[in-house]
C-alpha cells in the first residue's frame, strides 16, 4: 500500500534555487518537524550544509516581522541591499540568496511547537536540543548532502550551537555562534540575582505571535502567501495549553545556587 503523500511539503526552482517548502524530519519521538530548505538547483551537487533550528518562525520576512530594525539596518548598512533580493531574509539566520550560489544548502527547522513545527513549545530547552541534534544527522545524510553539516546564527540560533555541539553529532563539523548566550540565569533570566523583564516582553512578542496553530491570525510568508504558523489556527486559550510561559519559567526554573533546573542531555 502507497504512503500518503505529504499535503505541505513541495519542491520548487525559483530565484537561482531549489526550495523544497515545509520538509519533514521525523525525530524519535514520532513529532514531524518541518523545514524550508534552499540548494543548488543541480541536483548532483554534494553540498555542505548551514542549518538553523530555532523559534521565530522560518518563514516570517525579517521586513514584516521586525521592521524597525529592518529599517535600521538598512539605513545604517545600505550595502545588505546589494547582491541579493532579500525576500528570504530572516530574523537571525543566514540569507539563502547570499549562500547557495556559492555550492552550499541551507536548512532552515522551525523548533518544535513554533511556525510549522507541531508540538509543545518549551523555549531553549533539552528536547529542543535533542531534536536540533537529530535535524543535524538528518542533513547530513541526506543525498543532496555533503555529509558535512554547519550552524550559523544569531543570539537564539547562536545559544543552542553551543549547547548541541557539546553531544558531538557526527556531521556537525563548524559551529558560527554570534551574540549568543551559555548561562541563561545570568544572560536572560537574573541580571545581579534581579529577575530580568526581557523575558516577559520577549515571550509575548516574538515567541508566542509565531506559536504553531495561530494559523490564519498570525503573519504571512511573503513568497508562498501562506500563515508563518501552521495551517491550524486554534484559540488564545487553548494556544497557551500548548506552550511554557517563559517568564513565569524564569521565575522558577533555577535554584538559589543560580543553576538551572533542567533535564541533563546525554548520549551515549
Amino acid at each position: 500500500m502507497n504512503a500518503r503523500p505529504d499535503p505541505y511539503t513541495r519542491t520548487e526552482i525559483r530565484d537561482g534555487m531549489r526550495i523544497t517548502w515545509h520538509q519533514a524530519i521525523t525525530v524519535d519521538d514520532g513529532l514531524v518537524l518541518r523545514a524550508d530548505v534552499y540548494r543548488p538547483i543541480d541536483d548532483a551537487v554534494r553540498a555542505p550544509v548551514i542549518l538553523t533550528y530555532g523559534i521565530y518562525a522560518k518563514g516570517l520576512a525579517y521586513q514584516d516581522g521586525y521592521s524597525l530594525q529592518w529599517e535600521k539596518m538598512v539605513a545604517d548598512y545600505p550595502e545588505i541591499l546589494q547582491g541579493s533580493t532579500n525576500q528570504y531574509q530572516n530574523r537571525e539566520t543566514t540569507d539563502p540568496e547570499r549562500w547557495v550560489p556559492h555550492g552550499y544548502a541551507i536548512v532552515r527547522v522551525d523548533s518544535r511547537g513554533a511556525g510549522w513545527s507541531p508540538g509543545f513549545m518549551d523555549p531553549a530547552s533539552p528536547q529542543e536540543i535533542e531534536d536540533l541534534y537529530q535535524c543535524i544527522e538528518w542533513a547530513g545524510t541526506q543525498p543532496w548532502s555533503n555529509g558535512k553539516g554547519g550552524m550559523l546564527g544569531i543570539s537564539y540560533y547562536a545559544g543552542n550551537q553551543w549547547r548541541v555541539a557539546g553531544m558531538h553529532p557526527p556531521h556537525l563539523a563548524a559551529i558560527i555562534p554570534w551574540e549568543g548566550q551559555n548561562d541563561r540565569y545570568r544572560d536572560s533570566g537574573y541580571h545581579g540575582g534581579i529577575l530580568w523583564q526581557f523575558q516577559e516582553r520577549w515571550a509575548k512578542h516574538q515567541v508566542a505571535n509565531i506559536q504553531y496553530r495561530r494559523g490564519e491570525r498570525a503573519k504571512k510568508n511573503p513568497n508562498t502567501g501562506e500563515s508563518v504558523a501552521g495551517p491550524v489556527t486554534l484559540s488564545e486559550e487553548e494556544l497557551a495549553k500548548h506552550r511554557v510561559d517563559a517568564f513565569e519559567e524564569s521565575g522558577t526554573r533555577f535554584s538559589t545556587s543560580g543553576t538551572a533546573r533542567e533535564r541533563p542531555i546525554s548520549r551515549s
